[in-house]
């Protein structure tokens, strides 16, 4: 196996690897919003790893950019925070399920609508919400409605 192998090895390795030994005992339905976003991200394409990346990165201030996952995204602090961020191709394979993990507790407590959007987005590809399984498609589309229907009610 050539050097570009084991690269593109240890990624995908990273990329599926569990996020904690207490998370990945737990059913996928008791695990927080944060996991699944994680889990469908490791199993995302590259263009819509991107969008998300590019979403939760977006609403992310200077010092959370440089601790965040272990200050990954940190490269990022030179980029102006506009929506459309440039998140390159490489990045998005290189962003580990923990570093977006970390990343979605942190906008999660800072901007939750911006999760809802990401997790909006990789609930529309079919292929992820297959291999995430019937249940976590499932408890995605109840989180998505539940905050839909807060959304519109005035109260």
């Amino acid at each position: 196996m050539n050097l570009r192998g084991i690269r593109t090895s240890r990624r995908r390795a990273a990329a599926t690897a569990p996020l904690d030994p207490v998370l990945a005992a737990a059913p996928l339905e008791a695990r927080p919003l944060a996991a699944i976003v994680a889990s469908a991200f490791a199993r995302a394409g590259l263009a819509l790893r991107i969008d998300v990346l590019r979403r939760l990165l977006a609403a992310v201030g200077p010092l959370a950019l440089a601790v965040v996952g272990g200050g990954a995204f940190a490269k990022y602090l030179r980029e102006p925070r506009w929506p459309a961020l440039a998140v390159s191709l490489e990045d998005a394979a290189r962003a580990t399920s923990s570093q977006v993990f970390e990343l979605v507790r942190y906008v999660e407590q800072s901007n939750p609508d911006v999760v809802a959007q990401a997790l909006a987005a990789l609930a529309r590809d079919a292929t992820v919400m297959g291999a995430l399984g019937a249940s976590v498609a499932a408890l995605v589309i109840e989180r998505l409605s539940v905050r839909s229907t807060v959304a519109r009610d005035p109260r």
